[in-house]
């Protein structure tokens, strides 16, 4: 069975160390823990891994946050990979910083990725892993935020809560959505 798992962010070095990209840097973690590495494909750089039989694609989308959806639509299609085999993981100010929520559909929550990929997709009908990275921002700057580096006490956080995110990716492969929320989304 064939998995995509795909992560957001935004393209450039500028990008590289904010919380919007908390999409890219789970999926880095993951191939480097993996022993793989990404390659610079059509839409995005991607990398490929095996893990108990399953072959697992990871996106990092170069369509930029808000038109993920055009690489989503495509490597949907290119792999033959069914939609309940798609994994999206993204950053979410609504959570504290590292918790890990895990649902099998939902509404975009306002994260323009999402509604990009839902809006080509022509579904809100697929899975989905948010990374909370807080919310400590004053009002009508969550640009700002969002587009700010991670803090000191955060990036020292940030090796363990990757690793659980990783296991929460592998364990998505393994045994379905419904035990991987169930274990997962606790921690």
């Amino acid at each position: 069975m064939k998995y995509l798992v795909v992560g957001l962010g935004n393209i450039g070095a500028e990008y590289a160390e904010t919380r919007h990209n908390i999409g890219f840097k789970v999926l880095d973690a993951l191939a480097a823990a993996s022993d793989t590495s990404f390659m610079s494909s059509r839409y995005g750089a991607v990398a490929t891994l095996r893990h108990r039989g399953h072959q697992v694609t990871l996106l990092k989308p170069s369509t930029y946050m808000n038109l993920s959806g055009k690489a989503v639509r495509y490597w949907l299609g290119e792999l033959k990979i069914d939609r309940a085999n798609l994994l999206v993981v993204v950053d979410d100010i609504a959570l504290p910083f590292g918790e890990l929520r895990m649902r099998a559909k939902g509404s975009a929550g306002g994260h323009n990725g999402l509604k990009n990929i839902a809006e080509l997709l022509g579904t809100e009908d697929y899975a989905r892993m948010r990374f909370g990275v807080g919310g400590d921002f004053a009002r009508g700057h969550q640009v700002d935020y969002v587009l700010g580096e991670w803090t000191a006490e955060e990036r020292e956080k940030m090796p363990e809560r990757l690793k659980v995110f990783g296991d929460a990716i592998l364990s998505f492969v393994a045994v379905g959505m419904e035990r991987t929320m169930n274990f997962f989304n606790k921690k």
